[in-house]
């Protein structure tokens, strides 16, 4: 607990200075970073801090607590929030939440996400599940791109589909339903493919069904 209110107290201190981050110069931007980075390291050095700053000065900046989908460090995530003060211009949020925009995406009308030289749209992402673990109630899914061919099955492409992924679903929930991802070619018979979008509703639809052999039938579908 003591770690705890020494990184809060800290917070507190800086708040104005981090709320104002965004309009400082890039290398004030990093010095203020690497001095979150290093308190909140104090505390946990597995778990690390995303700010969502609003688009208009009259609402909350946010403060993300993420144990990037670590398990292990969940009870530090909710333990640290749990125990964040009041403050006026900021709220705090434990673990990376759905987006908000899932009918810009459901639509197509949802930005691009840009890695390197790698460009993806979640709303042109499919998948399908491969195998359910009945130990741990999680799944192996394929997840099908446009250019897969193209980017080839590199580390970056992987990272791409995990934060695109834990975007849509939620630091939490990724973790708690997804085993294994492998990527492919998006086929040309598509029917049947479920849309990436659409994977908290195949979850919360799957209740009394014998799940291997019915992800068997809709594998047939795409053959």
């Amino acid at each position: 607990m003591k770690k705890i209110n020494t990184f809060w107290n800290w917070f507190q201190d800086n708040n104005q200075t981090i709320k104002n981050l965004i309009n400082e110069t890039p290398t004030n931007q990093k010095h203020i970073s690497f001095w979150i980075n290093k308190n909140l390291s104090y505390y946990c050095k597995e778990i690390e801090f995303m700010i969502v700053f609003p688009k208009n000065g009259n609402t909350k900046s946010e403060l993300i607590i993420t144990a990037n989908g670590n398990p292990e460090y969940f009870n530090q995530v909710i333990d640290l929030v749990d125990n964040a003060p009041q403050l006026k211009n900021w709220k705090f949020t434990a673990f990376i939440q759905p987006t908000e925009r899932i009918d810009e995406i459901i639509n197509g009308l949802d930005d691009p996400y840009i890695f390197h030289e790698i460009t993806l749209k979640a709303s042109e992402l499919t998948f399908l599940p491969l195998e359910y673990h009945e130990k741990s109630n999680k799944f192996d899914i394929v997840v099908f791109l446009k250019n897969y061919n193209l980017y080839c099955d590199t580390k970056t492409l992987h990272q791409a589909i995990f934060i695109i992924m834990q975007d849509i679903v939620g630091e939490k929930s990724l973790y708690q339903n997804i085993n294994f991802v492998q990527l492919a070619q998006i086929p040309e018979n598509k029917e049947g493919l479920i849309q990436l979008y659409d994977f908290q509703l195949f979850l919360d639809n799957l209740n009394g069904v014998e799940l291997n052999n019915y992800f068997l039938k809709m594998w047939k579908t795409v053959k």
